[in-house]
């Protein structure tokens, strides 16, 4: 797995992760807001499937690597 997730989009990830799960405790108290857990889990491994499907990248560092190559 390559890395397609970079720093500005890693931190919404996170923000709005927390926040949908916030939904499970806090207001609605709705089970849904455990989809939070998939922008999180996309966060910390730096890697989302949908990116690579899409053929978007956000991470800067691993394009500057591929030219390397």
């Amino acid at each position: 797995m390559k890395k397609n997730v970079g720093k500005a989009d890693k931190i919404v990830r996170i923000v709005v992760g927390l926040g949908l799960i916030a939904c499970v405790f806090v207001g609605p108290k709705t089970m849904w807001g455990l989809l939070g857990l998939v922008p999180l889990t996309t966060a910390f491994l730096n890697f989302c499937p949908l990116y690579t499907i899409l053929g978007v990248q956000t991470c800067p560092i691993e394009n500057s690597k591929e030219k390397e190559s």
